[in-house]
């Protein structure tokens, strides 16, 4: 998926749960439609002279709360093969395992005492493991998609 520039939050939900999604905030309509097309990717979008753009599949996002979205996408498009903690929310790279002797001099002392399970993103080189805040997201992600298995 390819989201413009309305929907980086939605991106980055999108990328917690497992889907492949770039972000075009920096890219012009002219640039979402050549990528899209380019790697078959379909676009989100709010923009309806966006999603009338002929040659890309669009979905037109609807709602203006994320909850809504997230709706939106798994309803049109399913859930995502890949899962959740599949993918960086940041840059969307996939997340690689990482042992604790690797993690160790990238995550904070208190950390390596605590968690055993680390993920590394070979593109901006982030270290993700679950933390305090995990809880919370997870609560977001089975309230977003209730019947997900």
């Amino acid at each position: 998926m390819l989201a413009d520039a309305m929907l980086g939050r939605l991106a980055k939900w999108l990328r917690l749960i497992g889907y492949d999604t770039l972000y075009g905030a920096a890219l012009s309509d002219h640039q979402i439609v050549s990528r899209a097309r380019a790697e078959g990717r379909t676009v989100l979008t709010r923009d309806r002279g966006l999603a009338q753009r002929r040659g890309i599949q669009c979905l037109v996002i609807h709602s203006d709360a994320l909850e809504d979205q997230i709706t939106e996408v798994v309803a049109a498009l399913g859930l995502p093969a890949a899962g959740v903690e599949s993918r960086c929310p940041r840059c969307n790279a996939v997340l690689e395992e990482v042992s604790h002797d690797q993690a160790r001099p990238h995550v904070p002392a208190h950390v390596l005492e605590t968690h055993r399970h680390f993920r590394r993103c070979p593109n901006c080189a982030r270290y993700y493991w679950r933390g305090s805040h995990w809880e919370r997201i997870q609560q977001m992600i089975d309230r977003y998609i209730p019947n997900r298995s």
